[in-house]
């Protein structure tokens, strides 16, 4: 059946988006022209069949999916991180339903889960892409697993989350970097590293790509201590909580059983069984955190609500984009200056002999974590066996 309404399709995709009705209305009227009563929004949406609160999933779908969550990294989340990753996965269900099965099925967990409160310096920033704030995370350095990430410091939405062999070469993070830019045809007004060398190749991209007039007082790359990078530093936090705590622990126990020295060997063994299902991890993290609702804050500058609605509708905020524009041309200068991940997880040549051993032993890549601990084993006992 042919569209009766030229917007539905906008209304569709922001009424997906998570937008109440009010906030539909301003955005059809300010980006779209578009003028709509409430009452008119309300029967176009019950047309379309979209509902707020009926047409919930069945709950065993929703029992099914939190126990199979809860195997892995899904152990540390909260009920109301727990209901946005089910939303996310195409789930509708209630905040009450998560909450029960949650009690229900982990109990212990949730007895465990306590809220934290500290206070912290006001932060401010003027809207979507006047900062970036990014860092690395080193807590899985140990076994060969390098993070590094970005966070928008007005929406706090997550620009990029790359998991790799190293984050202490220049111009692998200067290759996260140039990526979000070409993704976004853009670059924010500031970015905020920590003081080191490997924020070298960024800093040098964002002052060429982002010229500072003379009188102007701010530059457009800032760097202090790790502890003063407020945004990141307590979103390495939460990341923790919600996802690497497991792989932490997981890995814990193999060195604990003896299979893990911190040896060149090793760790290229857990770089090629795990890198992959941690990067999933990490986007599906990212997706989810980007999607959720973040609760209002007591301090009146920083806006509450969806990281992917506060950074792609800045109007509804009363601000506006501060992406820079970028030249084509002096971003594939930069681009040359460069070194992006490879296809391999590990060094090419240890790479290819756990491939042969697959391939003899008529094994397939992990799919969960579980897996990727017994295939990293059965690999490590056959090449020292060959040694």
């Amino acid at each position: 059946m042919e569209d009766t309404h030229p917007f539905e399709r906008f209304i569709d995709f922001y009424f997906e988006l998570g937008l109440n009705y009010k906030d539909i209305k301003t955005v059809l009227c300010s980006r779209h022209s578009f003028h709509i009563s409430e009452r008119h929004l309300k029967r176009v949406l019950s047309t379309r069949g979209h509902t707020r609160h009926k047409a919930y999933s069945d709950l065993a779908v929703l029992v099914e999916f939190i126990d199979n969550q809860l195997q892995y990294s899904g152990q540390l989340h909260g009920y109301r991180w727990m209901y946005t990753k089910c939303r996310e996965h195409g789930l509708r269900v209630r905040k009450e339903d998560v909450c029960l099965v949650l009690k229900e099925l982990d109990p212990r967990g949730v007895a465990l889960r306590q809220a934290r409160r500290f206070r912290r310096r006001n932060y401010f920033s003027k809207g979507p892409n006047f900062i970036w704030h990014m860092d690395s995370y080193d807590k899985l350095k140990p076994y060969g697993i390098c993070i590094n990430g970005s966070i928008d410091g007005f929406s706090r939405k997550i620009i990029w989350l790359n998991a790799y062999t190293t984050n202490s070469n220049p111009k692998v993070i200067g290759g996260y970097y140039i990526e979000a830019v070409q993704r976004l045809k853009g670059c924010p007004r500031v970015v905020r590293g920590d003081l080191g060398t490997e924020n070298g190749h960024v800093r040098g991209f964002q002052r060429f790509l982002v010229p500072v007039a003379p009188n102007d007082t701010l530059e457009s790359y800032l760097e202090g201590a790790s502890t003063a990078n407020q945004r990141i530093e307590y979103w390495w936090r939460f990341l923790r909580s919600q996802c690497l705590e497991f792989w932490l622990s997981l890995f814990a126990d193999i060195r604990d059983n003896g299979y893990f020295d911190g040896g060149f060997l090793d760790k290229n063994l857990l770089q090629f069984c795990c890198m992959g299902l941690i990067q999933d991890e990490l986007d599906d993290t990212a997706q989810v955190w980007n999607a959720h609702s973040i609760r209002p804050s007591t301090n009146i500058n920083i806006p509450s609500g969806r990281p992917n609605v506060m950074y792609t509708l800045p109007e509804l905020y009363g601000t506006r984009d501060f992406l820079c524009p970028t030249e084509e041309e002096h971003v594939e200068m930069c681009k040359t200056e460069c070194v992006f991940r490879l296809t391999k997880p590990c060094d090419p040549d240890v790479y290819e002999l756990c491939n042969i051993l697959m391939t003899e032993s008529h094994l397939t890549p992990p799919t969960d974590p579980y897996q990727a601990v017994n295939l990293y084993v059965h690999l490590r006992e056959n090449i020292v066996a060959l040694v």
